[in-house]
């Protein structure tokens, strides 16, 4: 008998140290869907060299025109996505006040916004799994699992993210892998 699907929507998952050079060593993704069809999620600690007004040719709104454009997976690197937050949103969409969007329209709009409350990253690409494909990465132990909140994806350093996660998830293991050297050679 088959066992039932596990979401991992609204988790982050963190190289676990066996995604040695990879594109996902020492990131954290944020799961977005996931079902038995697949899973999506967006790379939240690799920012890019860009702002969105290198990259957009459309006229931005001000606000959006110095936000830096992050790397959000190796899948379709032309692909824009962005998570907003905003005190009492409407019904979530990956956690309580994070939605996700994809719509260009939708974003200016998001930037037209006078709230001081919101907040936006904007991705480019994403992490994208097929049926069975992340399921099997963590009956593989590739991963390490961490329930996101909105303090952790709009407000920890991208820089310490992914070692502020390791150390919150307070086990012994995850400790000493936040600690380690990026190349275990240089021990």
């Amino acid at each position: 008998m088959a066992k039932p699907h596990t979401s991992l929507k609204g988790k982050l998952l963190l190289d676990g140290g066996k995604l040695g050079g990879g594109c996902f060593q020492r990131t954290v993704v944020l799961i977005c869907e996931h079902d038995p069809k697949g899973a999506f999620g967006l790379v939240l600690n690799r920012p890019g060299e860009n702002t969105l007004a290198d990259v957009f040719d459309e006229a931005l709104p001000a606000r959006l025109q110095g936000e830096i454009l992050f790397g959000g997976g190796p899948v379709q690197p032309s692909a824009m996505s962005f998570l907003h937050s905003d005190h009492f949103l409407a019904g979530p969409c990956v956690l309580e006040n994070l939605q996700l969007g994809h719509d260009f329209a939708t974003l200016c709009e998001l930037g037209e916004s006078c709230s001081p409350t919101q907040r936006l990253r904007v991705f480019a690409g994403y992490a994208g799994w097929s049926a069975g494909q992340l399921d099997n990465e963590m009956r593989q132990a590739s991963w390490l699992t961490f329930p996101a909140t909105v303090e952790l994806i709009f407000h920890t350093p991208t820089a310490t993210l992914w070692h502020e996660v390791l150390r919150r998830r307070g086990d012994w293991k995850s400790r000493l892998l936040a600690g380690s050297p990026e190349d275990l050679l240089w021990n």
